[in-house]
């Protein structure tokens, strides 16, 4: 509601600075016309009758003639101006509330009417001064007044809005002594007036109308982005702490319940063979370093993704190769020969998944080979990840409580992808993650 308030102060003061504008126009055009050339004498003298004025001997064109030309632009630029005052005084905005619209509404409707019916009979022979011409200079005012009406009221306002004016300006031209060939006149110029305002009013109602769902459909639309934008933060949040349990549970976790069963089993051989309890304290230590350098590199990765620099392909390169250097692997890598570019959701989860599974085979699999391939056509993108390890029985996988599996499953559906993994005790494990459709 405010922000349809602040649109309609906005078109108020545009409307006021139109009006100004206009006023200044006419009138500058209106003095330089009358100042060219002798003033008719048949006119002057007509002219002078109506204001039951007498010649003056010698005087061309007498100041007093032009009269009535100063008194409709000063009315009319006292309003207009009043109106721009109003329009920029949030006091009386305020005391007046939902008064305020409707009322300059019909300040800048009636003021052109009652001018035009009051001082135009007396304006003196000249361009568009006949009742015709008065009645097209009023036009552009009323029709400020009409578009007002049409942006912040319904059609039926916009109808209703239409005869009024009329009524107004023939009530007061029946009122007016006003020759009777006038009034015929500025009768029928006010009933075509109308038909056009009907026309016009619908025509602009309707733009309004419509200009007013298209607002209102952005707004929805920009909530619903809002919220999908809320929705897909956490979502990023969500997935990057189940990442980071992955990954601290892998390192950390192992780490940690290893040391502690070796140093339990150290305690209780420091009685019975010191020895043996040396042994198991320096295996504990070594243990320690490893698991500390697990850590820093898991914290590492946390901290940033090589995707940034060295893309899909240079990533999984340099993912297998620092595999190759921790475990010893004989690696078979086929990869493209040349960087390529997918969506980022797509390049994260293919890293993410391989990065896993690599993990996976370092840390676990005690395997001997390691194979690793990715290709890429139009319609397909497949990751194959294999190796000669122990494998496992997923049944036992799920029940230790890893969450890699897990991960990779849903690192898969993020990037659009299917992920399956077959495994079997002492048959390795093969990963593979298959993504088919669009690949922009």
């Amino acid at each position: 509601m405010q922000a349809r308030n602040d649109d309609s102060t906005r078109i108020l003061r545009l409307a006021a600075w139109v009006w100004v504008a206009y006023l200044v126009a006419m009138a500058v055009l209106d003095f330089f016309l009358y100042s060219q050339g002798p003033f008719p004498a048949n006119t002057l003298k007509q002219t002078l009758q109506l204001q039951n004025l007498k010649p003056v001997p010698g005087l061309g064109r007498p100041i007093i003639t032009l009269m009535p030309v100063y008194i409709y632009y000063l009315a009319n630029g006292i309003l207009a101006g009043s109106f721009l005052l109003l329009v920029y005084w949030d006091w009386v905005q305020k005391q007046l509330g939902r008064f305020f619209y409707p009322l300059l509404i019909i300040a800048i409707s009636a003021t052109p009417i009652i001018i035009n019916v009051l001082i135009v009979p007396r304006f003196p022979n000249g361009p568009l001064a006949n009742s015709e011409g008065m009645a097209l200079r009023q036009l552009p005012v009323l029709f400020l007044g009409l578009a007002l009406v049409a942006w912040q009221y319904k059609l039926s306002h916009v109808i209703l809005y239409s005869i009024a004016t009329t009524g107004l300006e023939l009530g007061l031209i029946f009122a007016s002594k006003i020759p009777d060939q006038s009034v015929y006149v500025l009768t029928f110029v006010a009933i075509v007036r109308t038909i056009s305002f009907f026309a016009l009013g619908i025509f602009i109602s309707l733009i309004v109308t419509r200009l007013r769902e298209q607002q209102e459909s952005l707004r929805q639309a920009n909530a619903n982005l809002t919220h999908y934008a809320s929705t897909l933060e956490q979502l990023t949040i969500s997935r990057e702490r189940n990442r980071m349990s992955r990954e601290l549970h892998d390192t950390v976790v192992h780490s940690l319940s290893g040391l502690s069963v070796q140093m339990e089993t150290a305690k209780a051989y420091l009685d019975v063979d010191p020895l043996t309890s040396k042994k198991l304290l320096e295996s504990s230590l070594q243990a320690t370093r490893n698991g500390l350098q697990e850590t820093r590199r898991a914290i590492k990765a946390l901290r940033a993704s090589p995707l940034e620099d060295l893309g899909l392909v240079g990533s999984l390169k340099k993912l297998i190769e620092t595999a190759t250097d921790r475990a010893n692997l004989v690696v078979d890598v086929s990869l493209p020969g040349q960087e390529i570019h997918l969506s980022p959701d797509m390049e994260q989860g293919i890293y993410r998944i391989a990065q896993e599974a690599v993990e996976n085979v370092v840390q676990h699999a005690s395997a001997q080979h390691l194979a690793v391939k990715l290709t890429v056509d139009e319609n397909e993108i497949r990751l194959m990840i294999q190796d000669d390890g122990i494998g496992f029985s997923r049944e036992k996988r799920s029940a230790s409580g890893h969450f890699g599996l897990a991960g990779m499953r849903e690192r898969a559906q993020f990037a659009g992808g299917e992920l399956s993994i077959n495994s079997k005790p002492s048959s390795g494990t093969t990963v593979l993650l298959v993504i088919k459709g669009s690949l922009s």
